[in-house]
C-alpha cells in the first residue's frame, strides 16, 4: 500500500511539473523598456528622507505589461531610470494602443549632494537612447 501511495505521489508531482511546460521550452514573453513620458519630483530633497516619485510611461500594445523599474546607480548621485515591461511574444492578436499610465517608486536620499536622474524616454530615429534629465538639490 505504501508503494502505491508513493508511486501515486511521484506520478502526480511529475505530471504537475510537466503540465506547466509551454511545449517548445521557449518563453512566451520578453522584456522591453517602456518610454517614460513625464515625472513628478520635488524641487529639493532632505537628507535621509524617502520620496515617492510619480512617473508616467507609455504602453504601446495591449500585450505589454508593466513589471517595475530598473534603477541603475551610474555614479554616487546619478540614477538611470527605466520603466520595464513584459511583452507577449507568441500572441498574434496584439493591438497597438497609446495608453499613458501613472505609477511610482520610492527613493531614499542617502547623500548630501545634488542628484541627477536620467529617465529613459525612448530611442531616436538612429536608435540612440534618449533621456529626460532632472537635477534635484539636497538640503539638510
Amino acid at each position: 500500500m505504501k508503494k502505491i501511495i508513493a508511486f501515486s505521489l511521484m506520478l502526480f508531482t511529475a505530471l504537475t511539473f510537466l503540465g506547466c511546460s509551454l511545449g517548445d521550452d521557449q518563453e512566451n514573453f520578453h522584456f522591453v523598456a517602456l518610454p517614460i513620458t513625464s515625472v513628478e519630483m520635488p524641487d529639493s530633497f532632505v537628507l535621509n528622507e524617502t520620496y515617492q516619485i510619480k512617473v508616467k510611461y507609455l504602453r504601446t500594445s495591449d500585450c505589454e505589461y508593466f513589471e517595475g523599474f530598473d534603477i541603475v546607480k551610474e555614479e554616487t548621485t546619478v540614477r538611470n531610470v527605466a520603466a520595464i515591461g513584459s511583452k507577449l511574444s507568441d500572441s498574434d492578436d496584439c493591438q497597438e494602443i497609446e495608453q499613458e499610465i501613472e505609477t511610482s517608486f520610492n527613493f531614499v536620499v542617502l547623500y548630501n549632494q545634488t542628484y541627477t536622474f536620467k529617465y529613459f524616454t525612448g530611442n531616436d530615429e538612429s536608435g540612440e537612447a534618449q533621456y529626460l534629465e532632472i537635477e534635484v538639490q539636497v538640503t539638510e
